[in-house]
């Protein structure tokens, strides 16, 4: 299944961007496929991204690892400002 998902950030983009590219091993270890992302036009501090996963409920499996957690924090995402949205075809 395809979720689309947005976070507002607190370091920027690039530095964002830079630690999520470096953490793909984590993404294919747990099954979790980045199929686009980028930043809202005009607002780099808000990105968005499409993934491919098994199931909703293995995503919030994932996203609630302590490495996971922290992989987030340290590329500056403001956890308490994600959404989450369940694409059906």
């Amino acid at each position: 299944m395809k979720t689309i998902m947005n976070v507002e950030l607190s370091l920027g983009y690039a530095h964002w961007k830079k630690l999520m590219l470096e953490n793909e091993s984590f993404r294919q270890e747990n099954q979790m496929n980045l199929l686009a992302y980028g930043y809202e036009e005009g607002n780099e501090n808000k990105v968005w991204v499409v993934m491919e996963v098994p199931s909703m409920e293995h995503m919030a499996g994932v996203m609630n690892k302590p490495e996971m957690i922290k992989i987030r924090q340290e590329a500056g995402a403001i956890l308490a400002s994600q959404q989450m949205i369940k694409l059906v075809e």
